[in-house]
């Protein structure tokens, strides 16, 4: 009986780091967990206006970050911009720029394009400002959070520079959270 109590203790504590570490530090997609819709039939506005298909990154990891320029986190910019020019082959890098915490991107899409290329060097593409949580939350940002869409993953990002890695199948495989750095082995090593 007292090996039963602590088998059952012992699987319901490690049930709940699992999910403590998933709410807390990211996670990974559960193994055999499927896109229920295609992340291909999504799209997004880029800074210039015009719509980018996420169909046109078939075959390359995609990697969305939530960005913001007035951010304790604004510098990993300078990061993601590294893992860009380093990966760029293998995988495309997109920041979806949101004003959804403590209004810490309050600019508009010219002068958030601008802040980034002068302060950082970023090349990487960008999304016109969005909102990442809430009723307008934008499509790309519904898929990402929603498990009835991406498979597996229910929750919203808690903060700026989250970060949500789809695979070359177009399938969701992990979710970082904002203090993850960009150059992080974690990260590094799901893009090679």
């Amino acid at each position: 009986m007292k090996t039963s109590i602590k088998n059952i203790l012992s699987i319901s504590l490690m049930a709940l780091l699992g999910f403590v570490s998933f709410r807390c530090f990211g996670g990974m997609r559960p193994d055999g967990k499927k896109s229920k819709v295609s992340f291909y039939s999504l799209n997004y506005t880029a800074m210039n206006g015009s719509t980018v298909s996420m169909s046109e990154f078939k075959g390359k990891k995609v990697l969305i970050i939530n960005t913001a320029s007035k951010c304790g986190y604004t510098p990993q910019y300078e990061e993601l911009e590294k893992l860009h020019e380093q990966y760029k082959d293998k995988a495309v890098l997109i920041g979806f720029p949101a004003n959804n915490f403590l209004s810490q991107e309050p600019g508009t899409n010219e002068e958030i394009e601008q802040f980034c290329k002068l302060n950082f060097g970023v090349t990487f593409p960008l999304s016109q400002k969005v909102s990442v949580k809430g009723d307008d939350k934008s499509p790309v940002f519904q898929w990402l959070t929603d498990e009835t869409k991406n498979g597996w993953n229910n929750s919203d990002p808690k903060w700026n520079f989250y970060k949500y890695l789809i695979n070359e199948e177009g399938e969701l495989v992990s979710v970082f959270p904002s203090g993850k750095k960009p150059l992080s082995e974690d990260i590094t090593k799901l893009l090679k």
